[in-house]
C-alpha cells in the first residue's frame, strides 16, 4: 500500500529504534500521515536509530530577509526548507510579515506550520512596515479575529526602553476574547513591567520574557503559561551590547540578557513549559537554541524536550504513537548523551514523507 501523491504511489515508510522521550523500542509504519504499529506490506525501512517525534521551532518568522520587508514567497520557501534540513517538522510563527499563502504549512518539502498572522502592536512601537497597530480599545477584537482565522494571535505589549506597556485590562480582555473563539494568545515582552502584565493577564505563551521577575515563574507554571526564551539570539547579542556606548538601552539589555540563561533554567526548574525558538536568521538554527539551553543549565533531556515532544504537545500534536501525525527525526545515537548527533540527522520525516536524509 502507499499514499497517492501527484498521480503516483508513494511507498509507505517504516522506522524503528528507540523512541524518545522514554527510549522504548518501537517499530512504526507511516502509510499516509499517521503512524501505526500494524505492519504495512511493501513499506520501505528508511532509518533505524534514536527517534524523536520531529523537532519544533516554536518562535520563528520566515519569509522576510530584513525587519520591515514584505513577505516574499521565494524567501519563505527557502526558510521552510532550511528548517527541515535541521530536523524541524513543525514551526510556530508568532508573527509574520504578511498573511501567508495557502500552501504555508503544507509545502511538499517543508514543515507543518501554525501562525498568528501579522503582529499586533501599539502605535509608535515595533518595526516600521510590519504588523497592525489598532487603537488600544480595538486590540481585543483584532486579536480575536486573527485567532479565529489561524488559532493564534500575537501582541507586542512593550518595545523600547521608556515605551508604554499595554494596559493589563486591555490585554486581559484580549486573552478572554481570543479564548472565547477557541484560540490562543502569544505576547512579546522584554521588560519587567511587561512581563508582569503578561502573566497577570493569563496569556498562553510569553515570548522572550527577558527581564521577567523570577518570582512570577511559579504562577506561570500554575496557570499553564509557556515561556519561549529565544535564548540563543538574546545571549548571542550580549557581547556586542556590552561594547556599545553607555545608554539606558545598553543598561537594560546587558542586565536582561545577562540574566536570561539563569532565568530560563529557573523556569524549567519551576515547572514552566519552556519552548525552544530561534527568532533569527538564517533559519534552521534550532540546534543552536538547544545548545544554548544546555549551556544555561537546562538538562539535555529537557532542552531537547523544549524543541520536540514538549513543544509538540503544547501545540496539540502527540509524539511517536499509533495514530499520531507521521513526523520523526532519526539519529544514529541518543542525542541526549551526544548533542553532536543533532547536527547530523539520519532522516527527517514529515507527513509520512522522507524530506531529508543522509
Amino acid at each position: 500500500m502507499g499514499d497517492i501523491e501527484r498521480g503516483r504511489v508513494v511507498p509507505a515508510l517504516r522506522i524503528r529504534g528507540f523512541a524518545l522521550p522514554d527510549g522504548e523500542p518501537v517499530d512504526l509504519y507511516a502509510d499516509g500521515d499517521r503512524w501505526t504499529t500494524d505492519p504495512v506490506a511493501g513499506a520501505d525501512l528508511v532509518a533505524e536509530g534514536w527517534l524523536l517525534p520531529g523537532l519544533v521551532d516554536a518562535h520563528t518568522h520566515p519569509g522576510a530577509e530584513e525587519p520591515g520587508q514584505p513577505l516574499d514567497h521565494d524567501v519563505l520557501r527557502a526558510d521552510l526548507r532550511a528548517h527541515v534540513v535541521a530536523g524541524v517538522a513543525l514551526i510556530r510563527a508568532p508573527g509574520l510579515a504578511g498573511d501567508p499563502p495557502d500552501w504555508f504549512g503544507y509545502l511538499d518539502d517543508g514543515p507543518r506550520a501554525v501562525h498568528a498572522g501579522p503582529w499586533i502592536a501599539q502605535h509608535g512601537q515595533f518595526f516600521d512596515g510590519w504588523g497592525r497597530r489598532p487603537a488600544l480599545a480595538d486590540v481585543p477584537a483584532v486579536a480575536a479575529a486573527q485567532a479565529a482565522r489561524t488559532g493564534w494571535a500575537k501582541v507586542v505589549i512593550d518595545w523600547s526602553v521608556g515605551d508604554d506597556v499595554m494596559p493589563v485590562d486591555v490585554l486581559r480582555e484580549a486573552v478572554a476574547r481570543v479564548h472565547a473563539v477557541g484560540g490562543r494568545l502569544a505576547v512579546h515582552s522584554q521588560h519587567p513591567d511587561g512581563g508582569a502584565v503578561a502573566v497577570e493577564a493569563g496569556l498562553d505563551s510569553l515570548e522572550h520574557g527577558m527581564c521577567l521577575d523570577p518570582q512570577l515563574l511559579p504562577r506561570m507554571a500554575e496557570r499553564g503559561i509557556a515561556l519561549t526564551p529565544t535564548l540563543s539570539v538574546i545571549t548571542g547579542s550580549l557581547e556586542r551590547a556590552r561594547s556599545a556606548p553607555d545608554s539606558p538601552r545598553k543598561q537594560w539589555y546587558v542586565a536582561g540578557a545577562g540574566a536570561h540563561g539563569p532565568l530560563t533554567a529557573a523556569a524549567v526548574e519551576a515547572g514552566v513549559t519552556v519552548l525552544a525558538g530561534t527568532d533569527s536568521r538564517p533559519h534552521g538554527g534550532i540546534v543552536g537554541e538547544i545548545r544554548a539551553l544546555v549551556a544555561a543549565g537546562v538538562s539535555p533531556h529537557e532542552a531537547i524536550a523544549a524543541a520536540s515532544w514538549t513543544a509538540r504537545s503544547f501545540l496539540g500534536l502527540p509524539g511517536l504513537a499509533p495514530g499520531a501525525p507521521a513526523d520523526a527525526v532519526v539519529y544514529d545515537a541518543d542525542p541526549r548523551t551526544d548533542l553532536g548527533q543533532l547536527d547530523k540527522p539520519r532522516a527527517v520525516i514529515v507527513r509520512g514523507k522522507r524530506l531529508h536524509h543522509r
